[in-house]
């Protein structure tokens, strides 16, 4: 018997999480393992039952804990699962937000259990697909950049740019945090040291600068720095083509 995709539903209406569990109750794909009007009550079952749910149906107003609140406590655990957010009013800043922190998709309420069950289907079938297409894409647009950019692909910092530029693009907090954040992160992923990981970074930037397409990098960093006169910090360099790539890919997911 295939493994059902587990569902916790955070919130405020009682009724709400009891439809839905009346609804899912005969149903061989989706069980629901989880109910919860309380925003704090629903963070401390969040972080440490991980490994027991597979999507959370999440209202964003919320007792004590907003939705936003709970979606940041799951980020900043790196806890990764399918978010559907519930909400009775559309904001485009509250709904982008909730995007960066993780969101995959965006219901108003008063929903139609039918529709739900859809997106629940959606989300199950191809998500998955469509995050391995958008990454696999991502990460040839940066390489194709790195190779405009004059930067050999066999030299050690190449690689350091690389991951660096995917982490700080999926990562919106990250980009004040490029020494104590990234650096550590990519020594461990190629076991090394974030003092290495600095020095090739630095060097892959020194040979950029002599063989880069001029055009690209002062379109890249003209506004940034002093082109003619000085090379951009590695933090400069990687939030820049960061940023960069953001713009590019600002498609909503919902």
């Amino acid at each position: 018997m295939k493994k059902q995709f587990r569902v916790v539903v955070v919130d405020d209406n009682e009724t709400l999480i009891k439809s839905v569990k009346d609804y899912f109750k005969n149903s061989e794909a989706v069980s629901v393992v989880g109910g919860f009007t309380d925003g704090r009550c629903a963070v401390d079952y969040l972080l440490n039952n991980k490994n027991s749910y597979d999507l959370v149906m999440l209202d964003l107003i919320l007792t004590h804990y907003d939705g936003l609140k709970i979606l940041e406590e799951m980020k900043n655990h790196n806890i990764e699962k399918k978010i559907m957010v519930l909400s009775s009013f559309k904001d485009d800043f509250t709904i982008k937000r909730a995007q960066v922190l993780g969101a995959s998709y965006f219901m108003l309420k008063p929903i139609d259990m039918d529709v739900v069950n859809n997106r629940i289907s959606d989300l199950i079938a191809h998500k998955d697909e469509v995050l391995d297409l958008k990454s696999e894409k991502l990460e040839l647009g940066v390489s194709s950049m790195l190779h405009d950019l004059g930067i050999p692909s066999h030299v050690r910092g190449y690689q350091y740019i690389r991951e660096g530029v995917l982490l700080l693009y999926r990562d919106e907090e990250a980009s004040v945090l490029v020494t104590k954040e990234i650096y550590p992160k990519i020594a461990d992923k190629y076991q090394t040291t974030s003092s290495r990981v600095e020095r090739a970074i630095r060097h892959a930037i020194e040979i950029s600068w002599t063989r880069g397409d001029i055009k690209l990098m002062e379109d890249l960093f003209g506004n940034s720095i002093d082109f003619d006169r000085s090379r951009p910090t590695n933090s400069e360099f990687l939030t820049t083509l960061a940023d960069r790539f953001k713009l590019d890919n600002k498609e909503m997911v919902f």
